[in-house]
């Protein structure tokens, strides 16, 4: 079931198609810029984060503070979580002040947090027992494209569902595909998210052995990016590459996580063997909060 959808933006200034009532969940790096360009597009937002500083910024841009999760699903009509892990995530959906503590019958919750496809489907099946929708809506971009509003969203779930929250992935996103059923989402971003850390892994790699032999760090990244080689990350990290300074993006702890989640789904490919074992090195010596690029470090 692949639904590849056309990439034209809406029009922000149109304030009719705003009927929807938006709740938020989850303001790091990533679900700043993505709540943010909602609000840009005339959504009323409510947010709710564990630490309230975070979420200044939005209310200062006419956002809403909620008290707890629970008065994001009495309140709003289609309710986002953006959260670090399966267990964030769960806590949020399950806790006394959770998403599922209150009646919510109708209401359609969108989890774009990376976590293990078995949580998305019980996320689905504990929701739907409230007689609340769920959509699985993972996203493949780090803080620029979603600052941008140039993500591309994978997800998972019915087509009513996935055409109910079109419009919200139109301005998330600059494309968005609807994939299978629950969970077939969070597949599809292990499975991106992989690919990620071999292009990290195998430029890093590529670099230090260039360096090693003579080439110089700009000549062999302007070979990188010039040629067939060259793409999207190798472009994006080749600054951060030149300065030697790895300012967080997508922190190396988070790609390790997901790594890990790919490994319990059953990844067990040549390179993915010490490709794990180099990011679990990174992260044990204490690189796990700096961007991915800082593999290069540990190499």
């Amino acid at each position: 079931m692949s639904n590849p959808i056309g990439n034209r933006k809406p029009n922000y200034k149109n304030k009719n198609m705003n009927k929807q009532k938006i709740g938020w969940i989850g303001l790091g790096n990533m679900g700043v810029p993505m709540a943010k360009n909602l609000l840009k597009a005339n959504y009323e937002v409510t947010v709710y984060n564990r630490t309230k500083e975070k979420e200044q910024e939005l209310i200062n841009l006419g956002a809403i503070s909620a008290a707890s999760p629970q008065e994001i699903i009495q309140k709003c009509d289609i309710i986002f979580t953006m959260l670090t892990n399966d267990n964030a995530v769960k806590e949020v959906f399950q806790n006394e002040t959770g998403l599922l503590s209150k009646p919510g019958i109708g209401k359609l919750i969108i989890n774009m947090s990376t976590i293990s496809p078995e949580t998305s489907r019980y996320l689905a099946e504990i929701s739907n027992n409230h007689q609340i929708e769920f959509l699985d809506a993972p996203v493949s971009g780090s803080v620029k494209p979603a600052q941008d509003g140039a993500l591309i969203i994978l997800v998972g779930g019915s087509v009513g569902n996935y055409e109910r929250a079109k419009p919200l992935f139109d301005i998330l996103g600059k494309s968005s595909l609807l994939l299978g059923d629950i969970g077939v989402g969070s597949s599809a971003k292990l499975a991106i998210n992989y690919f990620l850390a071999l292009n990290i892994q195998g430029l890093a790699e590529t670099v230090l052995f260039a360096e090693k032999n003579g080439v110089s760090r700009e000549n062999m990244l302007t070979i990188v990016n010039e040629g067939a080689c060259g793409n999207g990350i190798t472009h994006i990290k080749t600054p951060s590459l030149l300065a030697n300074q790895y300012p967080v993006a997508f922190p190396l702890k988070l790609l390790y996580k997901d790594l890990n989640l790919a490994k319990n789904e059953g990844l067990d490919s040549p390179l993915f063997k010490p490709l794990f074992e180099s990011f679990l090195q990174a992260k044990d010596n204490g690189l796990g909060d700096e961007d991915v690029m800082a593999i290069i470090k540990n190499l």
